[in-house]
């Protein structure tokens, strides 16, 4: 709806463009799955978490149609495996209770381009949890 971003109306913004995000999650999945019999789940997350840094920094510097489709582009980052896991579904009912109103807040602090900054750091905080989980621990015996 933003004047530099595409200026158009909430209704057309829901109707056209929310539908290519939640498909984009769509198309991710399916994508995922395959990825994930090649490589690692923690690489897979950490590459994902970073490609959506990505798209955010993309967004939050630009105007226009590339900072639009920059952001639906994140759909195809949303995990393939994420409903496995109850702890993952735990984070995130906690990320979709406590993530927003943080967005909303630091929108208003510093202006919507700048909020993006919010999911950028949760998102860091996944590649992370990605790396690090790339591989098993060793441990070394007593």
């Amino acid at each position: 709806m933003q004047s530099s971003v595409l200026a158009i109306a909430a209704d057309q913004a829901g109707k056209y463009y929310v539908p290519l995000y939640w498909g984009g999650a769509m198309v991710g999945r399916f994508i995922g799955g395959f990825v994930l019999r090649a490589f690692s789940p923690g690489k897979v997350l950490a590459c994902a978490a970073a490609m959506v840094i990505m798209l955010l920094l993309v967004s939050a510097t630009t105007t226009g149609s590339i900072s639009a489709w920059s952001l639906l582009a994140i759909g195809f980052f949303l995990g393939a495996r994420a409903a496995e896991g109850s702890g993952v579904i735990c984070m995130a009912i906690v990320g979709g209770a406590v993530v927003p109103p943080l967005t909303g807040h630091a929108a208003d602090l510093w202006g919507w381009k700048g909020a993006l900054i919010v999911p950028a750091v949760c998102y860091f905080c996944i590649l992370l949890y990605g790396w690090m989980s790339r591989r098993p621990l060793l441990v070394a015996a007593p």
